[in-house]
């Protein structure tokens, strides 16, 4: 990977534990979206309604997001290895039963529980890089590969897809994970940093906060997966979120009155955090929103077979990377946060912008390659530099909770721009629509997911307006302090 000439290598240990951290990121950030292509194949073969097919990735989703807040003061307060560890075995069994399994219940409850390793392992891979790996050069080049590996996965969890579901059949999609997970479990006991010891590790964990906050978010991504499929004015849709809504206030009342809460209201005051869950949020949103008109547009108009359609994500997968490693890190160091994710959601947008001509009912892959290329390079970039702001001026001891805090903008934000995209796209079309009629709102979806990520991404460069750090894009975070000494004032309320 790319980096500055006067950049140190990384130490002989730290490459290794890097390593397995952009390993095992690789693995969850392929699953969140490696099941699309199979969905057809598994609603024939465990005879899944149309109406619960969904609930495949729905109830991933669903822990995913409400258990990741969590899960990241578990790794703040439990220590990182420990969460790690348990985390990956989690994963790797739950995906061993879900590629045994032979009823529809068995698969979505073990997809929610790959959802519950997810949730403890995302933030907890953060915890590690930002804690263990020198403020600068070093940790700057941890978070590239990182980066990288995420938003690689993200791209390539379509191609994937195909490949398996092709040529070794739909259970593999889970069962690919389980020599990973067992590789990664093994290893990590030697490559991960030992966690500091703390006196206070088991006392006054928010258990009261974690249940509210896990039930607030869960039934709200719940009420939005649900939208499109039970009628969004549904006491299954609407009625779950207005619940989770309350849940969740409630919960921020109770974090005001604790000493120890869950999440500390002080983060909040953080610009660079809330400036990044916004942008996390939008991001996220978008790219499964497009994903979504892109292989319905691939399968559904071009006629595309699975195999074909993932093999399609190849040059996505290829460009998302690069976008993720070097040239996030040389964007950041040369522009400042504030304005590389900004340029990251404008190119994003301008990649779907451009991704709209070019489909019709008469079009080409080849047609559609300027706008992968340039949405690429902005989800690449945008992926790395969300999760890098989130941890500026964050104390070592509230790593993890920052990072889920931003992990939860990333699920709740996919959940709505997936519902809200589909929606748009499917608005007005009946059972038998044209190919004309289907196209014309795939394009539809493809404008207002453009526009919302343009339009945001002007709002991002408004609030944070950081100074660009020519000799590393992370800054210095000692141990134990609520601020950085080299943040900017703009990165804190």
């Amino acid at each position: 990977m790319a980096a500055s000439a006067s950049a140190p290598r990384l130490k002989t240990g730290l490459g290794l534990t890097l390593a397995l951290l952009a390993f095992a990121e690789f693995m969850i950030a392929i699953d969140y979206n490696i099941v699309y292509v199979a969905l057809p194949d598994i609603g024939k073969e465990l005879d899944f309604s149309s109406q619960s097919l969904q609930w495949v990735v729905s109830a991933y989703a669903v822990t995913f997001g409400g258990l990741l807040l969590l899960g990241g003061r578990a790794a703040d307060r439990l220590g990182a290895r420990p969460v790690f560890i348990t985390a990956v075995v989690i994963y790797g069994l739950s995906s061993l039963v879900g590629g045994l399994a032979d009823a529809p219940w068995l698969l979505i409850t073990a997809r929610a529980v790959q959802g519950v390793g997810g949730a403890l392992l995302f933030p907890t891979i953060l915890t590690v890089i930002n804690t263990a790996f020198p403020a600068g050069a070093e940790r700057a080049k941890a978070l590239a590969a990182w980066g990288a590996a995420g938003g690689g996965g993200l791209a390539a969890g379509a191609l994937a897809g195909g490949l398996l579901t092709n040529y070794l059949g739909w259970e593999w999609v889970f069962f690919v994970n389980v020599p990973v997970a067992a590789i990664i479990a093994a290893l990590a006991p030697r490559l991960l940093p030992a966690d500091a010891p703390r006196t206070d590790r088991y006392a006054g964990f928010d258990v009261g906060g974690g249940l509210l906050a896990t039930a607030g978010v869960a039934l709200v991504v719940f009420g939005l997966v649900s939208g499109p499929d039970a009628g969004w004015l549904s006491v299954r849709a609407t009625g779950t979120i207005i619940v989770g809504a309350v849940l969740l206030a409630a919960f921020a009342a109770l974090e005001l009155r604790l000493r120890t809460p869950l999440l500390p209201p002080r983060l909040l005051r953080y610009r660079s955090l809330t400036t990044a869950v916004l942008a996390v949020f939008v991001f996220s949103g978008t790219l499964s929103g497009e994903y979504y008109l892109f292989t319905t547009y691939l399968q559904g108009i071009l006629g595309f077979s699975p195999l074909k359609a993932g093999l399609s994500f190849l040059p996505l997968t290829v460009i998302s990377m690069a976008g993720a490693g070097p040239i996030a890190t040389a964007a950041a160091r040369r522009l400042g946060y504030g304005a590389t994710l900004a340029l990251s959601l404008l190119l994003c947008g301008i990649g779907i912008a451009l991704l709209v001509p070019a489909m019709s009912t008469d079009g080409s892959y080849l047609a559609l390659l300027p706008g992968i290329a340039v949405w690429g390079v902005g989800g690449g970039i945008a992926f790395t530099v969300c999760f890098a702001a989130a941890g500026l001026g964050v104390a070592v001891e509230e790593q993890g909770v920052a990072n889920a805090v931003a992990s939860t903008s990333q699920q709740v934000g996919s959940a709505v721009g997936l519902a809200v995209i589909v929606a748009v796209a499917n608005s007005g079309l009946g059972a038998a629509s044209r190919p004309d009629d289907v196209v014309h709102g795939l394009r539809v979806g493809g404008v207002v997911a453009a526009i919302t990520a343009a339009v945001v991404s002007v709002l991002v460069g408004l609030l944070l307006r950081d100074r660009p750090t020519a000799a590393a894009p992370v800054p210095s975070q000692p141990a134990g302090s609520e601020r950085h000494e080299d943040v900017p004032a703009s990165f804190s309320g």
